[in-house]
């Protein structure tokens, strides 16, 4: 067995830069679309505490890899033991011998991964002059969000809630530095959002808040905090009016994401769904057909993403010299 390297959260945020990563992603999805990568499979095992999830994936055959990643999401871990909400750790192989070549810790490369997706998702599905948006949550994975957003889709302007005013006004003084564009600290989501070309939700709510009328013509929402059964940021009505809804996986989906409550909810059958983003990215299946179309992305986090990721932070860390080598054969 050869050594295996070792990668921190330090590691992974030098080398998975925004660019990067979408377009490592954007790869992943393309070749899911065409039918050139092995489905992604997914566990999830409830504790008294929280959920560990695991999601496991191979990369096309010319990459050579396969990824499984163990996420345990324990929101009381902050307030009770000064921990991360997520932690974990990805283990990468090699698809062709099942050698061990790389573990990774899993917060930071699932946070850049979850942005890179609604930045693919939003350069094929958000309409080509979007230039405003509003960000519903403003934790950890927000900040990725939008500054991913940004480089798939210009913004003029930003929106930021949270139920925390001092979150949103924190985040929006960090992202107005850092992004070069005045993001502002509102309120009330429902008027912002009515103003806003793309909507991104990024919350570990379990009730529905985001309505059909907080949704305007030609807007593009991508729901992100639905990731087990439990989380909800859909109401039911956005399914009733005139939407296009997208899933990143739409078996995933009907189990743990906004799908799984509008069928349960039965405003929205699985024929009811246009597409998966990965055949809109192949081409098998259009993205946005109108102006005014009204388009929601599902994204519960696929493996594949996982995989586009780590594979490209592998192969980037070992040109750059970063991390650490370690053989578990002494």
């Amino acid at each position: 067995m050869p050594p295996v390297l070792l990668l921190a959260d330090s590691d992974i945020a030098t080398v998975l830069d925004p660019d990067t990563c979408i377009e490592a992603v954007e790869e992943a999805f393309r070749a899911g679309g065409a039918g050139v990568s092995q489905p992604s499979a997914v566990m999830a095992v409830a504790l008294a505490e929280g959920v560990v999830h695991v999601k496991a994936a191979a990369l096309a055959p010319e990459h050579g890899v396969f990824v499984a990643k163990v996420n345990a999401n324990f929101p009381g871990n902050p307030s009770r033991h000064g921990a991360p909400t997520i932690q974990g750790l990805v283990v990468v192989l090699d698809a062709s011998s099942g050698a061990p070549l790389a573990v990774l810790e899993s917060g930071a490369l699932t946070r850049l991964r979850t942005a890179a997706a609604t930045a693919v998702a939003a350069r094929h599905l958000a309409r080509r002059d979007a230039a405003v948006a509003t960000i519903i949550g403003c934790g950890v994975q927000a900040e990725a969000q939008l500054e991913f957003l940004h480089r798939a889709r210009p913004l003029a302007r930003a929106m930021a809630f949270d139920t925390r005013a001092d979150a949103s006004q924190d985040f929006a003084a960090r992202l107005t530095e850092r992004l070069g564009i005045g993001v502002n600290p509102v309120g009330d989501f429902h008027e912002a959002c009515r103003m806003s070309d793309i909507i991104i939700t990024c919350t570990t709510a379990r009730e529905p808040f985001l309505e059909a009328e907080d949704i305007p013509a030609g807007a593009f929402v991508a729901a992100v905090g639905a990731d087990n059964p439990d989380k909800r940021e859909l109401g039911p009505g956005i399914f009733r009016g005139a939407v296009t809804f997208v899933t990143d996986v739409t078996p995933q989906c009907a189990e743990i994401g906004e799908l799984h409550h509008a069928l349960a909810d039965g405003v929205l059958t699985l024929d009811g769904v246009h597409a998966e983003l990965g055949e809109i990215v192949a081409g098998a299946k259009p993205g946005r057909r109108r102006e005014d179309e009204r388009i929601v992305f599902d994204s519960t986090g696929t493996g594949i993403q996982d995989a586009a990721a780590a594979g490209a932070v592998c192969e980037r860390a070992r040109t750059l010299g970063l991390g650490s080598w370690f053989s578990f054969r002494s």
